[in-house]
């Protein structure tokens, strides 16, 4: 006979199979599905993902978690079977307030939304998807205030994505992180800008795909567990570790752009591939939150990848695979140019320094969407004032503007602000992986990643959901979440590229 934990293993597997049936869908909405098809797949959709919200919301679930509860015995902090019905009583706590009504109904008009924005966005025209995204906002205040929260109802839509976090920390961490960052920016912007004609010229896609897969391969991304593909927004997608999904887009006028969005996306890859496959078909198979998904891509983006070490391995491959574009290229020029700080346009692309601008931008305006402060109908023109404000540029379409994130036609209200959380906490966990690998400047340098791959492997990644991120972090640094690694980096770093304060130049990723 069953043990209670296992009756309710048993009890949950299908329904997590029937969400990661909904998410092949989605990534195939995503890479394949041709237009035509958004009716029906937004029905299929609405389908899965309501069928799977009725069996996890029935009785049948309180009743097993109540049994599993009594059955455990004073369960250390990393038990799974503790971890199991911790987290899967917060998740039905949380769930059994939203009626599978609504489930369905944000479902459809997710799928039908992004279609919309796919077209919006080709055609430059926000007013075809203007309506679908008001009645995403409306069934997401609608959501918030089923599940209820306590200050605001931004907090019940952060908290699928950052369980043990609120909009308050969000908010100190932002305002604590712009103090500092602003005049970092506005001394850069008066420093002598740093040339990246180097990156411009041919780079035919197919070369770029096969340099980038060579890259991320030697990084430990398994291609018999993975693939990666081309969509409109990079992307990664996961239905299990041995089923991990990756696209990106590519610009044949600039190498950087596909570059480093594979090697972002195959950071979130590596995460899903390392999660202990014991929590597969749980809902402890995933990643801890949306932050910690992020700092794993952050770090393989920024920390490794656009560090001196990697590009003295990886630039006389890159020169080799587009000798006209880059077959004079030296190491500190490309150096140089592929950490250029400039005010853009488009986040996916805006360089470290600048990153977090784009996201605290998105936050202020997303949480005016759902406290009703920011109508729909203002979005671009509140967009391009903050673009304004908070960067120096303002787009001239709305296609390289309000229409450049896939986000909000997802409904993912409160995804946002994990971006600069797990840009934070890339920088924690760096500080402290240098300390503990003593030779990771060399490693990189010879293109051996198994140690780095080994640590996050071992600290991050195994773990799935067991802790949530605040514990995680702590149990990996020692630390609770912080400002001060991450500004400590970007002083270091570019005030030496753009002699600021004429500071020691560190030789390390």
């Amino acid at each position: 006979m069953p043990t209670p934990v296992e009756a309710l293993r048993t009890h949950l597997a299908p329904i997590e199979d029937l969400k990661a049936a909904a998410a092949v869908l989605t990534w195939d909405q995503e890479t394949n599905m041709p237009e035509g098809g958004a009716g029906a797949r937004a029905q299929q959709l609405s389908t899965l993902q309501s069928a799977a919200h009725e069996r996890f919301v029935a009785e049948e679930t309180g009743e097993l978690l109540d049994r599993a509860a009594e059955a455990l015995d004073a369960p250390a902090p990393l038990d799974p079977d503790a971890a199991l019905v911790r987290v899967t009583r917060r998740d039905y706590e949380r769930a059994v307030r939203v009626p599978s009504s609504l489930v369905a109904e944000l479902s459809k008009a997710t799928s039908q939304a992004q279609q919309a924005w796919k077209q919006a966005r080709a055609h430059d025209d926000f007013s075809r998807f203007a309506p679908h995204l008001e009645r995403l906002v409306d069934l997401s205040v609608e959501k918030a205030e089923a599940i209820g929260y306590e200050d605001e109802p931004y907090d019940a839509l952060l908290a699928e994505y950052e369980p043990g976090r609120t909009t308050a920390e969000v908010e100190s961490l932002f305002d604590t992180l712009r103090d500092d960052l602003v005049p970092l920016v506005d001394a850069i912007d008066d420093a002598s800008q740093v040339d990246n004609a180097i990156l411009r010229g041919t780079y035919p896609q197919s070369a770029q795909q096969e340099f980038g897969r060579a890259v991320i391969e030697d990084f430990g991304y398994d291609f018999d567990r993975g693939r990666q593909d081309v969509s409109a927004h990079p992307f990664t997608t996961a239905f299990s570790p041995n089923d991990v999904r990756l696209t990106t887009r590519y610009d044949e006028k600039n190498v950087a752009s596909a570059l480093f969005s594979t090697i972002h996306e195959a950071g979130h890859g590596l995460y899903e591939q390392g999660i202990d496959p014991a929590l597969d078909r749980t809902p402890l198979g995933e990643a801890a939150s949306l932050s910690i998904h992020e700092s794993q891509a952050r770090l393989w983006e920024n920390h490794v990848s656009r560090s001196r070490p990697f590009w003295r391995q990886y630039l006389p491959q890159l020169r080799e695979t587009f000798p006209n574009a880059l077959g004079d290229a030296d190491l500190e020029p490309f150096y140089r140019a592929i950490n250029r700080v400039e005010p853009s346009l488009i986040r996916v692309e805006a360089d470290e320094v600048t990153y977090n601008l784009h996201v605290m931008l998105r936050f202020e305006l997303e949480r005016g969407l759902i406290d009703g402060s920011v109508s729909v109908n203002k979005l671009p023109e509140r967009w391009n004032a903050a673009m304004d404000e908070y960067l120096g540029v303002v787009p001239e379409t709305d296609a390289k503007g309000v229409l450049q994130d896939v986000h909000w036609s997802q409904g993912a209200f409160g995804y946002f602000p994990t971006y600069t959380l797990g840009t934070l906490t890339a920088a924690q966990l760096i500080e402290t992986i240098q300390d503990d690998l003593s030779e990771l400047t060399k490693q990189v340098a010879d293109g051996r990643f198994g140690p780095l791959l080994d640590w996050l492997r071992t600290h991050i990644h195994q773990h799935g959901r067991i802790l949530e991120a605040p514990d995680l972090l702590d149990r990996a640094t020692g630390a609770s979440l912080s400002t001060a690694p991450w500004l400590r980096y970007v002083r270091d770093k570019f005030g030496a590229l753009y002699d600021l304060s004429k500071p020691r130049e560190r030789d390390r990723p």
